[in-house]
């Protein structure tokens, strides 16, 4: 496949209308919650909702893509996508409304959500399968990392935008009508335009999946690596979720309204993604850093963003904190998703890929809901509980005998990534793909 082709640009397209939409969908959910007058962890349940679906549906999209074909699968998560947003906006808009009670529409909310979590997956993953089925072995590194990229740049692209559809007649569920109008165009171009043809795969010998990477989770090669990259994304996760209702209680004390908050929610968001894609476009290809000072500098970049919050009250301190939490994340991602493909041989790739997948689903279940549980209980509570997580990550950098060393020096073998290498996505239940 051509990475200037028609068809890769469509796919790119899929992975970056998810990304901003659900990334969009976050910056706002915390003004909505608070219009509501719910809890903040109520509301941030229906994220782990999400999160939890998506860990169980996905592995049963791999396999229909791999019977019905990658383009009806992406049909059908686009599909999904484009519900549960319209569904989430209409919700949102009966509930800010009056048109129905708060708590019927709290449900409605969290079953567009669900629907998200069930059927969102299906787009990214067949996507993914799609341009593995059409590249060689020379070409595959490059356009994954090209299409992971598109998650990367949603993440820009969502909370930027998000302010700019607030508008008078649909108010803060602006956003979802936007991109649930976007998703359907770019639908209605994959199903028009993405080539069906479908590339034969043929089964093993035995009919039988192959067992290579079976229980690899324990395996002292990579334990290490998903012990870290569980710390750091939990944290993270956490980072993400207590924001929103971080910068509104900022801004209260200045007398800004909920409402009028969500533009500078949309900055901080900004701010975080922003730093994301500095540190992997920018600084990992010119410090040319090993998987191993890569961890080593994201859990203490991601520890002191989370200091900042502590110690520097206000809507600025909020901004910065979490913008260094975004650039350690930057740097700790790409190091322990690297370390632990190196550390396993050719025939386990598909088992630590499917590994390293499954912790954005795992960050996005309870963290959130544990975070914005201690924020309610005490502001500077959820960074203190990241510390402790970050300094733990940090401290397992050079506790690790195999973390230490690093992947082994295979002959032959360049870990540097090439400065053409664009960034890998944010961390997230539809992320990561």
């Amino acid at each position: 496949m051509n990475l200037r082709s028609p068809a890769f640009a469509i796919l790119f397209a899929v992975s970056l209308i998810a990304a901003a939409g659900n990334m969009a969908l976050q910056s706002v959910l915390p003004a909505i919650g608070r219009e509501f007058r719910l809890s903040d962890t109520l509301v941030a349940s229906a994220f782990a909702i999400s999160a939890l679906m998506w860990t169980f549906a996905s592995p049963f999209w791999a396999r229909l893509s791999d019977r019905i074909g990658r383009k009806k699968v992406i049909l059908i998560g686009l599909s999904g996508f484009v519900v549960s947003m319209g569904g989430f906006g209409l919700a949102a808009t009966s509930g800010l409304e009056r048109w129905l009670g708060v708590g019927v529409a709290f449900v409605l909310m969290a079953m567009a959500r669900t629907v998200y979590g069930v059927f969102g997956s299906a787009a990214p993953i067949a996507s993914q399968a799609y341009v593995a089925d059409r590249t060689s072995t020379e070409q595959r590194t490059q356009a994954m990392s090209l299409l992971a990229s598109a998650q990367g740049l949603g993440t820009v692209i969502g909370p930027a935008l998000a302010p700019f559809f607030v508008l008078p007649l649909v108010g803060l569920a602006g956003p979802m009508y936007a991109f649930a109008l976007l998703g359907l165009v770019v639908l209605f171009v994959v199903w028009r335009r993405l080539p069906s043809g479908e590339v034969l795969r043929k089964p093993s010998a035995s009919g039988h999946r192959d067992d290579a990477g079976k229980g690899l989770w324990k395996d002292p090669r990579v334990r290490d690596y998903l012990l870290y990259g569980l710390l750091t994304t939990g944290a993270q996760a956490i980072n993400i979720s207590v924001l929103g209702f971080h910068v509104i209680d900022e801004l209260a004390g200045t007398g800004i309204a909920v409402r009028e908050a969500q533009p500078f929610i949309g900055i901080a968001m900004l701010a975080g993604a922003a730093a994301t894609l500095m540190a992997q476009w920018g600084l990992i290809p010119l410090l040319k850093l090993q998987p191993r000072e890569l961890m080593r500098w994201g859990a203490a970049l991601a520890l002191l963003g989370n200091l900042m919050s502590v110690v520097a009250p206000g809507y600025y301190g909020a901004v910065i904190g979490y913008a260094v939490v975004s650039m350690g994340i930057g740097f700790a991602r790409p190091g322990f998703t690297a370390g632990s493909s190196l550390s396993v041989g050719p025939l386990e790739q598909g088992a630590v890929a499917g590994l390293m997948m499954s912790l954005a689903g795992l960050s996005f279940l309870a963290p959130p809901v544990i975070g914005v549980a201690l924020y309610e209980l005490f502001e500077p509570a959820p960074f203190i509980a990241n510390v402790v997580l970050l300094t733990a990550a940090t401290a397992l950098c050079f506790g690790s005998a195999r973390l230490r060393a690093g992947p082994p020096d295979l002959p032959g073998r360049d870990e540097t990534p090439s400065p053409e290498t664009p960034p890998a996505s944010q961390p997230g239940p539809e992320g990561n793909r």
